[in-house]
C-alpha cells in the first residue's frame, strides 16, 4: 500500500469520526434561546474533541509527507492510532451529556491516553522502516511534547477523580501546546520541497 493511500484511508476515517461527532449533538425541542442552555456541557466537549481531532489530522498528515514509504507494521500502527481516535465520538458524547461527570472525564482521558500511545507507537514504527539518518528521524527527533503529553494525561486521568473540571483544562492544555507546529517537521517539509 502506497502511503498516499493511507493517508486518504485516514483522512475518510476521521472525517467520518468527527461527523459522527456532530451528529450526537441533538438540537433542543424548544426554539427559545434559553433551551441551548442545557446543550452547553455537550458544545464544550465537542469543541474540545474537535480540536484533539484536527491536531491528529494535522500531525498525521505532516508525518506522512516527511515519510518516504509504508509497510505492513506501519498499517497496523496506524489501524491502531484509528481505533482509538474512533471512540473519541462516544466518549465525547459521555462527557457533555453528564455535564462533565468524573468516570466520563477519567475515560474520556484515558482515550486520549491511548491515542497519544498509539501515535507514539506510529512514529517509532515509522521510525523502524527508515534509515536512521532520514528526514523523518530529523524532524520527529527526541519527541518531548509526545512525552509530556502522556504524563499531562495520566495526571490529569488522576485527578479527574476529584477535579473533573481541572482535568478537562489539563486536556486543552495539551491540546493548545500542540497547536503549535513542530518547526523541526516545518523545516524537513520546507527543505524537501527546495
Amino acid at each position: 500500500m502506497s502511503k498516499g493511500r493511507l493517508e486518504a484511508f485516514s483522512d475518510g476515517v476521521l472525517a467520518i469520526i468527527i461527523t459522527i461527532m456532530v451528529l450526537e449533538m441533538r438540537p433542543p425541542h424548544e426554539a427559545g434561546w434559553q433551551s441551548l442552555s442545557p446543550l452547553i456541557p455537550v458544545f464544550l466537549s465537542y469543541v474540545l474533541s474537535f480540536l484533539h481531532l484536527g491536531i491528529y489530522w494535522n500531525n498525521h498528515h505532516h508525518l506522512l509527507q516527511v515519510c518516504r514509504h509504508v509497510n505492513g507494521k506501519v498499517l497496523w500502527a496506524n489501524l491502531h492510532l484509528l481505533f482509538w481516535l474512533s471512540l473519541i465520538p462516544f466518549v465525547t458524547a459521555w462527557m457533555g451529556e453528564s455535564r462533565f461527570g468524573v468516570r466520563p472525564v477519567a475515560l474520556y482521558g484515558g482515550v486520549l491516553l491511548m491515542a497519544a500511545c498509539a501515535y507514539y507507537i506510529l512514529t517509532r514504527t515509522l521510525l523502524g522502516a527508515h534509515e536512521p539518518d532520514s528526514a523523518l528521524a530529523r524532524a520527529l527527533g527526541s519527541d518531548v511534547k509526545g512525552r509530556a503529553s502522556v504524563v499531562v494525561y495520566v495526571v490529569a486521568i488522576a485527578g479527574s477523580f476529584f477535579a473533573p473540571l481541572v482535568a478537562c483544562s489539563l486536556y486543552l492544555a495539551v491540546a493548545v501546546v500542540w497547536l503549535i507546529p513542530d518547526p523541526r517537521m516545518e523545516k524537513v517539509l520546507v527543505e524537501r520541497r527546495e
